[in-house]
């Protein structure tokens, strides 16, 4: 079916972030057993409750617009979902923290793109209270990212301790996790 309007495309995308969520909402609780740190755990149990609130301020938007949620399945996430779940599963001990890192920020960063993509469009189309809603859900998204940002610094220093075998460590480089962590502040900080 031809997509012929704003309003149309806005209404596909908005299905598109629905299925989205509902596969997000399915997809946390096996990433939640699979994490080893309790701070990982305790950030992904919290984002899939918000997940839930997100689906269904999409729900209330759908009934505002005299809609149904219900659409094609959201194949980008799905692909998102697949290989994260693909890394996770290969991720030995050590590393697997940081895998699940990996495979949430990419969930994460295609919700942004997505939930930015219909803030726009309810604008544009005088839906001043659903772009609201979807502005609020881009910023819980931006949150869960820095959330997940801030878990990485410490997770992936970890990652690379347990696998012993770093390229700071062949050429004899290999720093205490201390030492490395004062590395990584540095770094981020020249970098911001």
């Amino acid at each position: 079916m031809a997509t012929n309007s704003l309003q149309e495309l806005y209404v596909e995308q908005l299905q598109d972030l629905y299925n989205a969520e509902q596969q997000i909402i399915k997809a946390l609780p096996k990433m939640i057993e699979a994490a080893q740190s309790e701070e990982l755990r305790n950030a992904l149990n919290e984002h899939l409750e918000v997940t839930k609130t997100q689906a269904g301020r999409i729900e209330t938007i759908f009934e505002e617009l005299g809609e149904k949620a219900e659409g094609e399945k959201c194949k980008g996430m799905e692909g998102i979902l697949k290989e994260g779940g693909e890394l996770v599963k290969d991720a030995g001990d050590g590393v697997r923290d940081a895998a699940i890192i990996a495979a949430a920020q990419r969930v994460e960063h295609y919700e942004m793109a997505g939930y930015g993509t219909a803030r726009t469009y309810a604008t544009l189309l005088g839906f001043d209270e659903a772009a609201n809603s979807l502005e609020e859900t881009l910023e819980e998204e931006k949150e869960a990212d820095q959330t997940l940002s801030g878990l990485a610094e410490e997770l992936n220093v970890e990652a690379l301790e347990a696998g012993g075998n770093g390229a700071g460590e062949k050429a004899g480089q290999g720093t205490s996790r201390n030492e490395r962590g004062k590395k990584s502040t540095t770094r981020s900080k020249r970098a911001a």
